[in-house]
């Protein structure tokens, strides 16, 4: 008989590590996701600073030559938005991605297309639950 519940539990317990599995793989997409676009708003508002200075002579070749690459980099993200207004985009952004590394064009701006460890996006991830857990939940 305890044989029989091992055996009958057994598709549960698949189900429920799968399940757990998918959150944390979405979890840490989300956070590779967040830090990606953290990463480009950065360097974007630091190109603006560095366009600003140009305009009043302040500037050098290497900063403006920083500031062009983040522009190039605006500019690869708009042309992956226009992918995102397109039916099937799930299907169609990918593709261009993948057939961008077949040809050897970089698609994705420089943010995206570095790869974090995945120990630092579970520290982050660890981090932000702590955070969550040590805040006061507002009852109504």
């Amino acid at each position: 008989m305890r044989l029989y519940k091992v055996i009958h539990r057994a598709p549960w317990r698949v189900a429920k590590i799968s399940k757990k599995r998918q959150q944390l793989r979405f979890r840490r997409a989300m956070v590779a996701l967040k830090i990606a676009l953290a990463q480009e708003k950065q360097e974007t508002k630091e190109m603006l600073i560095t366009y600003r200075r140009y305009t009043q002579g302040q500037t050098n070749k290497a900063e403006l030559k920083r500031a062009n690459e983040q522009f190039v980099d605006i500019l690869k993200g708009l042309g992956l938005g226009v992918f995102a207004l397109l039916p099937f985009a799930p299907l169609t952004i990918p593709l261009v991605v993948k057939l961008g590394q077949l040809v050897g064009v970089d698609v994705l701006p420089s943010s995206f297309s570095m790869n974090k460890p995945i120990k630092e996006i579970d520290q982050q991830i660890a981090q932000q639950s702590q955070q969550q857990d040590s805040t006061p939940s507002k009852k109504k």
